[in-house]
């Protein structure tokens, strides 16, 4: 079975249609269907059967896209994957509502799931979107915060980010009736390429091209957004005793145009060697995630992960 026919299948020409539209809008923009695949190939890892994960699939690929509505909304991003956020295009309103809606079509989605598996996805599902919530509510507290230590910002991320990739194996390999210790491995896989993928996003932000990266490139600079990026930039000016004033100053300007802040930070930013620190901290991650599979059954399943890895690892995008 594949993902994106199952996710083409969905029915949202439904009333009022300024409620589902945005989601059919949403999620006929494509992504990379990560999660989605993860939970299904971690299900025929273990000999399971598509259509028996199939439904926790598609409701972790809608539940991911509810969140990147309010996410947008919250971060005032005007561009995602390519086109206008939803609240761009409609209104806050809009995108707020609809991704209720979609909140509430994914736990209609997942129950679908077998039977004799369902309890146990809902606990995974639940808890997994409560850390997501509590991941967002970090990322609201540090706008505000002086200072973040690094150590908090990859709390932060490791919830917002990485526990919806690690639960998407975990419920796959569950379904497919894996044993407690092949799915906490699958869980520590997913922690760990998280990680490395939300450092990168950060990288992309800063470096990335707009064309591929599909968001405008500087967003975290313009926002002021306390990144990876930014917080592994203060602790290398510190030990290469280099003044943090400048990058305070910028960090602390509210602009309408961002042209000059931008270009700015970023010169600081390579004037520290700041790509190539966070860069080695993705491959460091990547390397703990190979590694996790080196313990796995090695079958086509395990090498798609391996490939998935190294892919999220270098994306462009």
């Amino acid at each position: 079975m594949n993902i994106n026919n199952e996710i083409a299948k969905l029915d949202w020409k439904r009333e009022p249609y300024g409620l589902y539209e945005p989601i059919e809008y949403t999620l006929a923009a494509g992504g990379k269907r990560v999660r989605p695949q993860l939970a299904m190939i971690a299900s025929r890892m273990f000999d399971g059967k598509d259509e028996a994960v199939m439904p926790a699939a598609l409701a972790l690929e809608v539940f991911h896209n509810f969140t990147l509505l309010h996410d947008d909304v919250m971060d005032k991003a005007d561009m995602r994957r390519g086109r206008p956020t939803v609240h761009v295009k409609w209104n806050e309103n809009t995108a707020i509502l609809s991704g209720d809606q979609m909140l509430i079509e994914a736990y209609k989605l997942l129950s679908g799931v077998p039977a004799d598996k369902l309890p146990k996805v809902l606990q995974l599902f639940n808890q997994m979107a409560t850390e997501i919530c509590e991941g967002q509510q970090y990322d609201v507290d540090f706008e505000s915060q002086e200072q973040v230590a690094l150590d908090d910002y990859l709390l932060m991320i490791r919830l917002k980010t990485s526990v919806l990739l690690a639960n998407a194996l975990q419920i796959g390999a569950y379904i497919a009736g894996a044993d407690e210790q092949a799915q906490d491995a699958l869980y520590q896989f997913g922690i760990a390429v998280g990680l490395g993928f939300q450092i990168q996003d950060d990288i992309l932000d800063v470096w990335g091209d707009p064309q591929t990266f599909g968001k405008a490139v500087g967003g975290d600079i313009s926002c002021n957004k306390k990144t990876f990026v930014y917080l592994t930039a203060l602790q290398l000016a510190t030990t290469l005793n280099h003044s943090t004033q400048p990058l305070n100053h910028w960090y602390s300007q509210v602009l309408e145009d961002n042209t000059e802040k931008i270009a700015a930070v970023k010169a600081i930013f390579e004037q520290l060697g700041v790509r190539e620190a966070c860069e080695a901290v993705v491959a460091q991650y990547t390397q703990s995630a190979l590694e996790i599979l080196d313990t796995l059954p090695q079958n086509t399943a395990t090498e798609q992960l391996r490939q998935l890895a190294n892919k999220l690892h270098t994306r462009k995008d």
